[in-house]
């Protein structure tokens, strides 16, 4: 699929994946888009073109690629298997990419009914946030056979920097989790880090300036520091999907053995992000349930 021009379907035009299905247009790709709320999928069209279809069978049938970027492992099902799902219309030897974090369980399944329908199959999720979206700069974590990678990495070069082929089938999901889990920590620690310098009537760019040079030093803290400082915290990756992911990952630690007090403090921690209104903030926003 390297060079070729193909007919691609895109379900879920939100936040991560209207931006990433932009790019597949910029690639020459033919698109056609599903939405669950069709206004979404119809301003997607007027804006980039392509064609908007009224169900994830439709815009599947003859495609070449389907690549979906819902909400939960329900959302996925639903366009995936259900009464008017992709994988009824999908034709065999097609390609199905899912860049959705979801379980772990849900992705060895649609890898399970992909196979038996002749169709190959990636759970694919994704890191960088709309940032990464808009600027097709996205890290993307594979899990699945080398054949599904190898034939969705030119497809994901458009809106990607950097793809991994982890392992088998729920591979990709597992390694968000590790994704996620590595976030919390290090936001809870970026978090109590500011409060204790500000408690110490310290002049928080000054201190930035000090640490972020060496092995403090982080994404979070480059990135987030600054903003955190003037209580800033409208920057994408929203607390309720944190708490979604984590809620994953603990789940799948509970099937693992993994032991995760951290990851389980943060989560709690969060949800007093959410019971105070903060649901829609960005995951920085974990530093307001600390007082100053």
């Amino acid at each position: 699929m390297s060079e070729q021009k193909l007919r691609v379907t895109f379900i879920g035009t939100g936040v991560m994946g209207g931006p990433m299905a932009g790019h597949l247009v910029k690639a020459g790709h033919a698109l056609t888009v599903y939405n669950r709320t069709r206004a979404k999928a119809d301003a997607w069209t007027r804006q980039h073109g392509g064609t908007a279809a009224s169900t994830p069978a439709e815009a599947a049938r003859d495609a070449d690629v389907v690549l979906t970027c819902v909400g939960n492992d329900d959302d996925l099902a639903q366009v995936t298997l259900g009464r008017d799902g992709a994988f009824k219309a999908m034709r065999k030897g097609a390609l199905f990419v899912d860049h959705t974090t979801v379980s772990a369980r849900i992705a060895r399944q649609l890898s399970v009914e992909a196979e038996g329908l002749g169709l190959l199959c990636l759970d694919a999720p994704v890191s960088g946030g709309e940032a990464g979206a808009q600027n097709g700069t996205l890290s993307i974590m594979c899990g699945g056979t080398k054949a599904a990678f190898d034939a969705a990495a030119p497809v994901m070069d458009a809106y990607a920097a950097r793809m991994v082929h982890i392992g088998g089938p729920g591979a990709g999901q597992t390694t968000k989790m590790v994704n996620q889990i590595a976030i919390a920590g290090v936001v809870q620690g970026l978090s109590e880090a500011l409060r204790f310098a500000q408690a110490s009537k310290l002049d928080t760019d000054k201190v930035f300036e000090a640490v972020s040079g060496g092995a403090a030093a982080s994404w979070q803290m480059l990135n987030r520091w600054g903003t955190m400082a003037k209580d800033e915290f409208d920057f994408g990756f929203a607390v309720d999907w944190m708490r979604k992911d984590l809620g994953l990952a603990l789940d799948e630690a509970r099937v693992n053995g993994a032991t995760l007090p951290v990851a389980s403090l943060v989560d709690q921690f969060y949800a007093d992000v959410q019971k105070a209104g903060g649901g829609r903030k960005d995951t920085s926003s974990l530093v307001t349930r600390l007082p100053k």
